[in-house]
């Protein structure tokens, strides 16, 4: 069986992880578990690149950033469908993902070139009139241990791989079991970039400075024992985890003096206000409560609507949700794939089953085959159950009415999460008020909170993690503060 599927790293390896097929699951591919020892030659690999590479000029670190913006961009179609057959994303939404992996590895190109630091004024105070200015410059912390989710399994661990080259850190990427190969073939093309352009250097002592350790990035894949001795060794600086919540919150208790970047996704909630565009709202939040059958971290799963228009939204609603094309993955149309294996299905079909045995009402009904689960919308979910208080994951939506918009804002902060919402309204001030009093780290108004431009600071607050990625802003969580003063005699 071995020999006709896709081979992932080493295949001398006597341990091997073998990747399914969402849609139908079929084998796919293997991959190699990594052992204690080769571990460890990883981690000394990231820690010694350190050294060299932290000094590679912001020039060559943007050359390689662009590089693999290109390279990706050459291999779309084979990223794309690693993406389609071992995560079962959309193949449209598989085609988005590469894009904007292009898009963060550019980003992250530009962002070296103006990373400049800061003068900050110090003779403002009388004790300090010899010392007219500090120099504030970011520096890299140390190699980024990177543990990515499988349901974006490229352009998440861009988030991190290309931040984390762009500030001088090397980085150990550890991708999803369930979906690794988009993972392994970015490996393969930084190696290629590395090696062509330290082809290319001179002789002289300026070019060879420049030289990109192939240590600079490593990927390993092992089991969860032996990511947890990664996550609490001191040589790893910084961990970035994207994924539930559970492990994260765990991980960070093991990460003894580690800077740590969690985003651990949420319960995203929207609010329809009685002055919206109806239309555009029931089209907005179907898709995106559904795209991708509902396995992204800021899918919509809480919709509050304002009791004067809530029947004529929900009609619209059911609509705009009936008419997403449900099925195969592999088909440009499909909307709504299958999530990521029986154990999903089973669970998001047992929590709808608690929430309608505690008095929960079925708007939408949707079905079940094998994987593919038809989108459900749900009313009067009671607090306490895990609809109400989890992340489901998964194609299912709860719909609320409220009267007054103080207390809609109350009910959506009354979620431990607070990652990103959403709110129509055609009132700056009801936006304003929003912005101001809602638990989130974004707000996305007239437009669903499952959005996220690769530029921006994104990450949230209570359980929805700690930190922001968005290339500038994960550069400077891999990256610390130095301050250095010129005493000068006047």
């Amino acid at each position: 069986m071995s020999q006709s599927l896709r081979q992932y790293g080493s295949p001398s390896s006597t341990r091997q992880h073998v990747v399914h097929a969402p849609w139908d699951g079929k084998p796919v591919a293997q991959a190699c578990m990594d052992s204690s020892a080769e571990l460890e030659a990883r981690m000394v690999s990231v820690h010694e690149a350190f050294g060299s590479f932290r000094r590679v000029s912001r020039h060559a670190r943007a050359e390689l950033l662009l590089g693999l913006s290109g390279a990706i961009e050459r291999n779309a179609d084979r990223f794309a469908a690693l993406i389609c057959e071992e995560a079962g994303k959309p193949i449209s939404a598989a085609r988005v993902e590469v894009q904007r992996a292009c898009a963060t590895f550019r980003w992250a190109a530009e962002e070296v070139r103006r990373s400049s630091g800061e003068i900050v004024a110090l003779d403002g105070d009388a004790s300090a009139r010899n010392y007219s200015s500090a120099h504030v410059e970011w520096f890299p912390r140390g190699p980024v241990l990177a543990i990515t989710p499988f349901n974006f399994p490229l352009n998440l661990v861009a988030h991190k791989v290309a931040p984390a080259l762009a500030a001088g850190c090397p980085v150990l990427l550890k991708p999803a079991p369930q979906a690794p190969g988009a993972a392994y073939l970015l490996h393969e093309l930084f190696q290629q970039i590395s090696s062509q352009m330290n082809a290319r250097l001179g002789a002289s002592v300026a070019d060879q400075r420049d030289r990109i350790p192939l240590g600079a990035f490593e990927l390993f894949f092992a089991e969860n024992a032996l990511v947890q001795t990664a996550v609490s060794d001191p040589r790893l600086a910084t961990l970035s985890f994207t994924g539930s919540d559970k492990v994260g919150w765990k991980l960070r208790t093991l990460a003894e003096r580690k800077k740590v970047c969690l985003e651990l996704g949420g319960d995203a909630a929207v609010i329809v206000h009685s002055d919206a565009d109806l239309e555009r709202a029931a089209d907005r939040i179907a898709w995106g409560a559904f795209v991708y059958a509902g396995q992204v971290c800021i899918s919509v799963q809480r919709v509050f609507v304002q009791e004067s228009v809530r029947d004529v939204f929900l009609e619209k609603l059911r609509g705009r949700t009936r008419s997403l094309p449900v099925g195969d993955p592999g088909d440009p149309s499909t909307v709504v794939g299958p999530v990521i294996d029986d154990a999903a299905a089973t669970r998001i079909q047992e929590w709808i089953a608690a929430a309608c045995s505690l008095g929960a009402a079925i708007e939408l009904a949707g079905g079940r085959r094998g994987r593919l689960i038809s989108p459900s919308i749900l009313s009067a979910v009671p607090p306490g159950c895990d609809l109400s208080c989890n992340e489901v994951f998964g194609p299912v939506l709860s719909l609320e009415s409220y009267q007054d918009f103080g207390s809609v804002l109350q009910k959506v902060n009354s979620s431990r999460f607070g990652l990103q919402a959403g709110v129509f309204t055609a009132s700056l001030k009801i936006a304003d008020q929003a912005f101001r009093d809602l638990e989130v780290g974004g707000l996305i108004v007239n437009d669903v909170p499952t959005y996220r431009a690769d530029p921006m600071p994104y990450g949230g607050v209570k359980d929805s993690g700690l930190g922001r990625e968005g290339v500038r802003y994960a550069m400077q969580e891999f990256s610390e503060p130095r301050l250095r003063v010129d005493w000068r005699e006047f």
